[in-house]
C-alpha cells in the first residue's frame, strides 16, 4: 500500500447528497455526462492516485531535481516520470479544457473533486500538468495565432507557467521591472529576471509556454507604473512553426537557478532570466495591454488549486493517523490506570487521541465541503451563462470565496497536520511515515499565490469593502436563512452558528468603520491591517461550521429513516458528531476573536522598531 488514503465516500457524499450535483448532470452544458459516469470517474481517479501517482511521492527516494546550469536544463527522477505518464495516459486532464480543445464538459464541482486525488497523492504531478488549464485560458484570451499555440499545448502535452514574481518585488507584483521592448515585426523582446516560478523547466514535455507579466517600454498608452502598467506576454521555451506544430530554435528565456526548498522538492521552483544570451521573444496576449486582468484568470485557478491541495494533504494525513491509531497498542484504558494487569489498548481509545482525530476530521471534511461549495458556485456561473442569465452576483461570490478557499484551507491544513504527526508520536517525525513530508510540502500552500496576509487584505479591501459588503452580506444572509429553517431540529448547532454569525457581522462593521475613518485619519488603516487575516479566518470558521451542519442535517435524515445505504450508519453518525464537535469546540472562539478585534489599539504600530 502507498502512503495515500482517499476519502471517496466523503467526496461522493458531498457531490450527490449535500450539494446534489446529480441534478445538474445530464442537463444543459453537461448533457453528455450522467451520475453513473461520474461515479466511475471518481473510482478510477482514486485508484490511480492510490497506486501509480502515489508511488513516487516520497522525496527521500528521489531527492532534489537535477539542474544543469550549463545547459539550463532540469531532469526529474525516472520514478516520477512514470507517475506523470500514468496521469497523462488516464486523460483526466481533459476536464481542464473545453470540448473545442478536445476536452470533456464536466461541472467544475466534478473537476475539483477529481483534482483532489492527484493533489493528495503526488501534488507535483498536478503542478507539472498545468499546461492544459493554462492552454484553455490562452485559447479564450489569445488571438488566432495564440489559439493555435493553445491547441498544440493540449495536443502535445506542453507545460506552462505563470510568471509574476521578481527577486526585489516579491508579492508586490506592481513593482516588477521586467521590460518588454516592441519590435518592428509585432513581437516583443523581454528583459529581466523572475523568481519562484513553478515548473519553469523540466523534461516531462517538449516545450513550455510561459505567460509573463512585463512592463512595455516606448509604448503609448501602456507600461506606466504599478500593476496597471503591466501587460501579459506569451513566451515559449522553443519557437514553433504554427503550420506544422514543429519546434524550431530555442528562445532566449532560460532557467538560471533552481531553488533548494524545504518541501515539495520534485516540483522545480525556478529563477527565469529573459534575454541574457539571446532575445526572449514574446507575443502580447490577445493584442491588448490588460495584463493583470488576464493573469488573474490564471491566479484564480491557482488559488482554487492551492486550497484543494491543502485540504487533500490534510485528508490523507488524518486518514494515515486514523489507521495508525487503530493499530498502535500503548497503555491501558484511562479508567484502569494503576491496574498492572490491564492490557494495552489501541491508542484510538485514549481521550486526547480521540480529540486530536476529531479536530483533523472536522477540518479535513469541513474544508472538503468548502472547496465543493466554491466549485458548485462555479457550476452555477456556467449554468447561468448557458441560460442567458445574469451571473454577476455569482461571480462576486466566487471572488469572495477564493481567498477563503486559499487562505483558510492552507493555514488550517498546515496547523492541523501537526495533530496528525502527534498521533504517531516520535514515529511521525521519521521518514518511515509520510506525515513529516506532508507538513513540509504543505507549508508552501500558505505562501503560494499570495501569502495568508495578502489573502486577508484582498478579502477585506477588495472583496468586502469595495462592493459595500454586498457579496459577503448575501453569503451571511444565506447562512442565517438556513439557521432559521433549522431551528428546533439542531439547536446546539444552530445556537453556536448564530453566535458566530453575529460575531462576524459585528467585526465587519468595526473594520468598515475603521476603513471609513481613514479618509480623515490614515492611521486608522493600521487597525484594519492588524485584523484582516483574523477576519478571514473567522469567516472561514463560520462557513465551515455551517457546511458541517448542513452535512449533519443530511446525515440525521438518513439515520432517522433507517436508510444508511452503502455508506453505513457509522458514516452518518460521524457526520453528526463532527458537526457538533466543531460547533462546541471551535465556533465559540469566533466570538472571542471578534472581541479581540474590536479592542484593537495602535500600540503595535507605536512600538519603536528597536523594541522588537
Amino acid at each position: 500500500m502507498t502512503h495515500y488514503r482517499t476519502n471517496l465516500a466523503d467526496v461522493r457524499f458531498n457531490l450527490f447528497e449535500v450539494f446534489r450535483r446529480d441534478l445538474v448532470l445530464g442537463t444543459g452544458p453537461w448533457a453528455d455526462i450522467d451520475r453513473e459516469a461520474v461515479e466511475d470517474m471518481l473510482s478510477a481517479g482514486a485508484e490511480l492516485a492510490e497506486t501509480a501517482l502515489a508511488a513516487s511521492f516520497a522525496d527521500d527516494e528521489h531527492g532534489d531535481v537535477d539542474f544543469d546550469p550549463t545547459t539550463h536544463s532540469v531532469r526529474l527522477p525516472p520514478a516520477f516520470h512514470q507517475s506523470y505518464k500514468s496521469y497523462v495516459a488516464a486523460e483526466w486532464w481533459r476536464m481542464d479544457v473545453g470540448p473545442e480543445l478536445g476536452g470533456i464538459a464536466v461541472p467544475q464541482s466534478v473537476r475539483w473533486a477529481m483534482s483532489e486525488f492527484p493533489l493528495g497523492a503526488n501534488p507535483a504531478v498536478f503542478l507539472y500538468a498545468s499546461g492544459w488549464p493554462q492552454a484553455q485560458i490562452l485559447h479564450q484570451q489569445g488571438n488566432k495565432a495564440q489559439r493555435r499555440v493553445a491547441e498544440l499545448m493540449v495536443e502535445r502535452g506542453w507545460g506552462a507557467t505563470m510568471v509574476l514574481t521578481e527577486p526585489d518585488a516579491g508579492s508586490a507584483v506592481g513593482a516588477g521591472k521586467t521590460r518588454a521592448l516592441p519590435q518592428d515585426d509585432g513581437t516583443w523582446h523581454l528583459a529581466g529576471v523572475k523568481r519562484f516560478i513553478t515548473s519553469a523547466e523540466h523534461d516531462l514535455a517538449d516545450n513550455i509556454v510561459h505567460l509573463v507579466l512585463a512592463r512595455p517600454v516606448d509604448t503609448q498608452g501602456a507600461g506606466g507604473p504599478g500593476t496597471k502598467g503591466l501587460s501579459l506576454f506569451m513566451v515559449p521555451k522553443f519557437h514553433v512553426d504554427l503550420e506544422t506544430g514543429e519546434l524550431t530554435e530555442r528562445n532566449g528565456v532560460q532557467v538560471t537557478n533552481v531553488e533548494s526548498k524545504m518541501g515539495l522538492k520534485v516540483s522545480a521552483t525556478c529563477e527565469l532570466t529573459f534575454g541574457q544570451e539571446e532575445p526572449a521573444v514574446g507575443w502580447l496576449v490577445g493584442d491588448v495591454h490588460d495584463g493583470i486582468a488576464q493573469m488573474f484568470e490564471v491566479v484564480e485557478y491557482a488559488r482554487m488549486l492551492v486550497g484543494t491541495k491543502a485540504m487533500a494533504t490534510l485528508s490523507t494525513g488524518y486518514l494515515n493517523a486514523l489507521d495508525y491509531a487503530r493499530t498502535r497498542l500503548q497503555s491501558p484504558d484511562l479508567t484502569r490506570k494503576g491496574d498492572r494487569k490491564a492490557p494495552d489498548i489501541a491508542i484510538i481509545g485514549h481521550p486526547d487521541v480521540r480529540r486530536s482525530l476529531m479536530v483533523q476530521k472536522a477540518y479535513a471534511e469541513g474544508m472538503r465541503a468548502l472547496v465543493t461549495f466554491a466549485a458548485c458556485n462555479l457550476d452555477d456561473i456556467v449554468l447561468a451563462e448557458h441560460g442567458g442569465l445574469d451571473a454577476s452576483a455569482l461571480m462576486a461570490r466566487n471572488d469572495l470565496l477564493l481567498p477563503i478557499v486559499k487562505g483558510y484551507c492552507s493555514e488550517k491544513a498546515y496547523a492541523t497536520l501537526t495533530e496528525s504527526l502527534q498521533v504517531f508520536g516520535g514515529s511521525g517525525y521519521l521518514h518511515d511515515y509520510p506525515i513529516e513530508q506532508y507538513i513540509r510540502d504543505a507549508k508552501i500552500d500558505t505562501i503560494y499565490e499570495g501569502t495568508t496576509a495578502i489573502q486577508g487584505i484582498d478579502f477585506f479591501f477588495r472583496k468586502v469593502r469595495r462592493d459595500g459588503g454586498v457579496a459577503l452580506g448575501g453569503l451571511l444572509d444565506e447562512v442565517e436563512g438556513w439557521l432559521d429553517a433549522a431551528r428546533g431540529h439542531h439547536d446546539v448547532l444552530v445556537d453556536a452558528l448564530f453566535r458566530a454569525l453575529h460575531a462576524v457581522r459585528r467585526s465587519q462593521l468595526v473594520l468598515t468603520d475603521w476603513a471609513g475613518r481613514s479618509e480623515e485619519d490614515p492611521r486608522a488603516l493600521y487597525l484594519v491591517g492588524q485584523h484582516t487575516t483574523r477576519f478571514l479566518m473567522m469567516v472561514g470558521d463560520l462557513v465551515v461550521g455551517w457546511l458541517l451542519a448542513r452535512q449533519a442535517e443530511v446525515a440525521a435524515a438518513h439515520l432517522a429513516s433507517g436508510d444508511a445505504g452503502a455508506r453505513g450508519a457509522d458514516f452518518y453518525r460521524g457526520k453528526v458528531m463532527v458537526a457538533t464537535f466543531f460547533a462546541t469546540e471551535r465556533l465559540p472562539l469566533v466570538s472571542t476573536e471578534a472581541d479581540m478585534l474590536a479592542a484593537a489599539t495602535q500600540h503595535l504600530m507605536e512600538m519603536p522598531d528597536a523594541a522588537f
